[in-house]
């Protein structure tokens, strides 16, 4: 028997984002974001409401990063999403964080988080909080890199569990995409 929980935004994995910008005066700043998604083969879908600095820096310049965050750097990740640049402009130093201006856009890469997606903003509704990028670079340190491909393993990648207000990290490999049902065909 199911139990019933209404309207909720759950879905498991809930990968967890950085989104990175810079401020007018060229400051960067991130901050932490679940409500987010791949939309298109190059685009990537958020939900991120009008008030935070970063919102508003995106809007200015643009341009931002997506950083993923991992099990490695989970308490500074989740900073991120506590503290508010519009409070505390300087959260990315005070839990240690360390960014370089990213390649394609105008906006940073956290040093310490090894995977990150470049993107242009194409469109953003202030009313819904909608926002949607186009990816024109993702970028990977080699360190992650096994066969010139991300390895997971090595990523190590977190997910939010909306549920129960955790961090998870990601299993093993369970099957093959667009292998294992062939068996069905």
């Amino acid at each position: 028997m199911r139990k019933n929980f209404g309207v909720k935004p759950w879905t498991y994995p809930q990968p967890v984002f950085i989104i990175g910008s810079y401020d007018e005066n060229g400051n960067a700043d991130a901050m932490n974001a679940a409500w987010c998604g791949i939309s298109d083969t190059n685009k990537v879908a958020m939900c991120l409401s009008i008030g935070h600095k970063t919102v508003q820096n995106i809007l200015a310049k643009k341009e931002f990063t997506i950083s993923i965050a991992t099990a490695k750097y989970v308490a500074e990740c989740d900073y991120l999403g506590i503290a508010s640049a519009n409070d505390v402009p300087d959260k990315l130093e005070r839990c240690g964080l360390h960014t370089a201006k990213a390649e394609n856009v105008d906006a940073p890469l956290i040093e310490e988080l090894p995977m990150a997606l470049e993107c242009k903003l194409i469109s953003y509704n202030g009313k819904t909080g909608f926002m949607l990028g186009e990816i024109v670079n993702v970028s990977a340190d080699e360190s992650i890199l096994t066969d010139e491909k991300i390895d997971p393993d090595k990523l190590n990648p977190i997910t939010f569990d909306p549920v129960n207000n955790t961090y998870l990290k990601l299993g093993a490999v369970v099957g093959n995409a667009f292998g294992d049902g062939k068996k069905y065909k």
